[in-house]
């Protein structure tokens, strides 16, 4: 079965990277920060920024005719833990029940000096 990108841009080779890749009925998106749409990450802390991952994941989602609702996995990348409530009560008024499994990791660095990056893989159950 053929691998199918899904991207936002009109030139796909402007990243090194597809926004999302169908694998059957399972889409997989790579990561999403909290970029705004001037193209710059936006100002704001954890919970601001996983808004706006989020809403950034929602419009790749829709791209590929899917919601939120399909979303069967999450990865939260942080860059501190000391961020992980904020993050958690910015995720939790995104996400409806049941919620979709999640990993959270702390790492090092995100791409823009983000605080928060968030990667999805979702399913067309119909």
């Amino acid at each position: 079965m053929p691998r199918l990108p899904i991207n936002l841009t009109s030139d796909p080779s402007s990243q090194p990277y597809s926004d999302g890749v169908w694998n059957g009925d399972t889409l997989l998106l790579s990561g999403r920060v909290a970029i705004g749409s001037d193209g710059t990450l936006i100002d704001g802390m954890v919970a601001e920024q996983t808004t706006q991952a989020i809403a950034n994941i929602a419009r790749v989602l829709d791209q590929a005719d899917l919601t939120l609702a399909d979303v069967v996995k999450t990865t939260v990348f942080l860059t501190s833990m000391d961020d992980y409530a904020a993050m958690n009560a910015a995720y939790l008024e995104a996400f409806d029940y049941p919620l979709p499994a999640r990993s959270c990791v702390a790492v090092a660095g995100l791409p823009f000096g983000a605080l928060v990056e968030i990667e999805v893989i979702a399913a067309r159950t119909s």
